[in-house]
């Protein structure tokens, strides 16, 4: 993975969205905090500055070390990072009268500029910032602006330096892709070498050289991420590969048979664990969303630790870990706050002594499925939605227990069979059931019910890192409602969630 375009993060939420961009554009690119570059920058061929929620004119302003980046290699800060360059090298940044947030349209665009090459005047740009430069930094042009920012976008001559103060990442930036790709392609001159072909075969070599003859266990799920995973160490180190697939008891209904069927045929060797009674119990009188979380992760580890010791000479346990999960697992000061830990991040304890291996860890999930189709994996497979690795404890809010287990895989079975019955499920990204912590009065014939509310998420998304509810149609929604009441003893009420991502998660917990 040559020719990398590393990308700095301030904190800012739109650092992964300036990614996935990135990544569109068939470039591999990288995010690092912005106290944590890397030390060796010999791969890299371009570099950008995220935006942040911190100020430039604050105290705790975030100070990266551009030593060996500015004039050295090609430099796109956009928001904070343009805000910083003009701040600490002979600009002024200042607060704006009024925050400027939204739309805006660029009212000049300085001629034959490579970086708006096919960006035409009054383009949409998506400002989001309280400060602005005032005062461009020493030798910068002034490249663009709008109706209220006068320096929307700069370029610091005798460097190739370019500074935006809106997100072109974003979707209401029209062309903030073209600009991005005028920079990376046209300007620093990166290749656009990184296609689910390449990786297949990049990785499937970097296992062979890493995994030699050592034998590796795998936990499938029955999900894309874990399948594909599977796929790619197989086409690497073939029988060497052990899968196990372990019932948690947390799973859809009849998703632990259902599952290995799946993989028969597929040359995997596969065994099934269930010890779903196993984590039930230590789950049981655990409300704390976290908490449940890290009592899954454990109790996985260990459970792949006994099964482990049964396979002669293991020595690596693999993982279908994706970017996102990286990403909403890394704290540090200054860049993004820990969303939410993730039940395969993280490292193995002390005791067992099995190293890792992620060969999917740099891939968002659409990447995932691009790849998977590459290995020829069954459409219908990649297809399927994805299924949170704590399963369904995240989804029942409160405690568990095993009755609210099964009240929640049988409305889960209603709405996902009702989804594919409508030819709607392939419309959805992600799709499921929350069973809530409250009870709701009812009326079923003549007699007065109080029993349990669960909830419908249905949402749109690329890759995760943002997603949109679905407006499932109306009438769909009424007869899923009719038959979980009706078909699902313990229910009475069902509501649909429509909010977004941001600022909601798409799972509850």
């Amino acid at each position: 993975m040559q020719h990398n375009v590393l990308i700095l993060d301030f904190g800012s939420q739109y650092t992964q969205l300036i990614a996935r961009r990135v990544r569109e554009l068939n470039i591999f690119c990288e995010i690092f905090p912005y106290d944590k570059i890397p030390a060796d920058l010999s791969i890299y061929k371009a570099v950008i500055l995220g935006g942040s929620p911190f100020s430039v004119r604050s105290e705790d302003a975030l100070h990266p070390d551009l030593s060996e980046i500015r004039g050295k290699l090609p430099l796109l800060a956009v928001c904070y990072g343009a805000q910083y360059l003009a701040h600490f090298s002979g600009g002024e940044v200042a607060a704006s009268n009024t925050r400027e947030y939204g739309r805006a349209n660029l009212t000049f665009i300085k001629e034959n500029e490579t970086f708006f090459e096919n960006v035409n005047l009054n383009s949409q740009v998506w400002m989001s910032h309280s400060d602005s430069i005032k005062l461009l930094p020493t030798n910068a042009v002034k490249i663009a602006s709008t109706n209220d920012v006068e320096n929307a976008a700069y370029k610091i001559e005798g460097e190739t330096t370019y500074a935006i103060q809106y997100h072109p990442e974003v979707f209401h930036s029209t062309d903030g892709k073209q600009m991005l790709e005028n920079f990376l392609v046209k300007i620093a001159e990166v290749p656009q070498n990184f296609t689910p072909n390449a990786f297949v075969s990049d990785m499937v070599a970097e296992l062979k050289e890493k995994l030699q003859d050592d034998k590796v266990v795998l936990g499938l799920s029955g999900g894309v991420d874990s399948t594909v995973a599977a796929v790619l160490l197989h086409q690497a180190i073939g029988k060497n590969l052990y899968c196990i697939f372990v019932n948690n008891g947390l799973l859809r209904k009849n998703e632990f048979q259902n599952v290995l069927d799946q993989y028969k045929g597929m040359g995997l060797n596969v065994k099934g664990v269930d010890a779903g009674d196993r984590f039930l119990s230590e789950l049981a009188g655990v409300s704390d969303p976290e908490t449940k979380r890290k009592i899954i992760g454990r109790v996985f580890i260990e459970v792949f630790d006994d099964e482990s010791h049964l396979i002669e000479d293991v020595k690596w346990l693999a993982q279908g870990t994706i970017y996102p999960d990286v990403i909403e697992s890394v704290s540090v000061k200054g860049p993004s706050a820990t969303i939410k830990s993730h039940h395969n991040v993280g490292g193995l304890p002390d005791y067992m002594k099995l190293q890792i291996v992620e060969p999917l860890r740099m891939l968002f999930k659409d990447e995932v499925r691009r790849v998977g189709a590459t290995l020829g994996i069954d459409a219908e497979l990649l297809g399927r939605h994805p299924f949170p690795g704590p399963g369904l404890s995240i989804r029942i809010l409160g405690d568990i227990t095993p009755e609210k287990v099964q009240i929640l895989q049988d409305v889960d079975a209603v709405f996902i069979n009702g989804l594919k019955e409508h030819g709607l499920y392939d419309k959805v990204w992600q799709a499921g059931a929350i069973l809530l912590p409250v009870n709701s009065v009812g009326v079923m014939g003549d007699e007065r019910t109080y029993e349990k509310v669960v909830a419908l998420r249905a949402v749109e998304s690329t890759d995760g890192m943002t997603a949109d509810w679905v407006h499932l149609p109306y009438e769909f929604l009424m007869k899923i409602s009719n038959d979980i009441i009706n078909k699902v003893k313990g229910v009475n009420r069902v509501v649909y969630d429509i909010s977004s991502k941001p600022p909601a998660t798409i799972e509850w917990e």
